[in-house]
């Protein structure tokens, strides 16, 4: 929530100046900026779970599971921060393109394929976790997702989803670079 004016009234303004574009950057490049940070937010979720990680093993906590972990709060607010400005340019910017690259009779279309995606997301998300948490606890090993947080491995499940999330950009990015605006403008 944050995020928005800060971009509607300090970054796009100095983006204009830098492109001479009415908007300053279009809407591919606002998505593509949108999927680095989300890149850079997997990493830094993957990093505070490691530390987390290494403070329970330091304080002789990885069988006490229902034991705070003794580490501030403030740990979660660069992933959040992160996640956040991801969300803003990435959700924002496919919500601008599929409005208005579609055209008018079919715009409700476009804002059907774009909400699609959240629920796609979903099922992938739900998907994704069945078959890491069974591939993960064969032969009596912990789950990435074991009850234990301190034991589990959500460290290696974030690393996953930040190459899951670098693949994705890399295969945006081919596409991208190819698609012609329908208006002419590349706003």
């Amino acid at each position: 929530m944050i995020f928005i004016p800060v971009y509607d009234w300090i970054i796009v303004p100095i983006s204009r100046r830098l492109t001479q574009k009415p908007f300053g950057i279009t809407m591919l490049q606002r998505i593509g900026i949108g999927m680095v940070f989300s890149v850079i937010s997997m990493v830094t979720v993957a990093l505070v779970e490691m530390k987390r990680l290494d403070i329970a093993k330091d304080h002789g906590l990885v069988d006490l599971p229902k034991v705070t972990v003794p580490m501030s709060i403030w740990w979660l607010a660069p992933q959040y921060i992160l996640c956040g400005v991801a969300d803003v340019l990435t959700i924002v910017g496919l919500q601008e393109f599929f409005y208005d690259q579609v055209p008018k009779e079919l715009r409700s279309l476009g804002i059907s394929i774009y909400l699609s995606i959240f629920g796609s997301g979903s099922f992938l998300s739900t998907f994704l976790i069945s078959t890491i948490n069974k591939a993960t606890s064969r032969d009596g090993h912990e789950s990435w997702f074991a009850n234990n947080l301190n034991r589990a491995h959500l460290d290696y499940f974030y690393w996953m989803l930040a190459g899951l999330n670098a693949l994705g950009f890399t295969a945006y990015l081919y596409f991208a670079r190819s698609y012609i605006y329908n208006k002419g403008n590349a706003i």
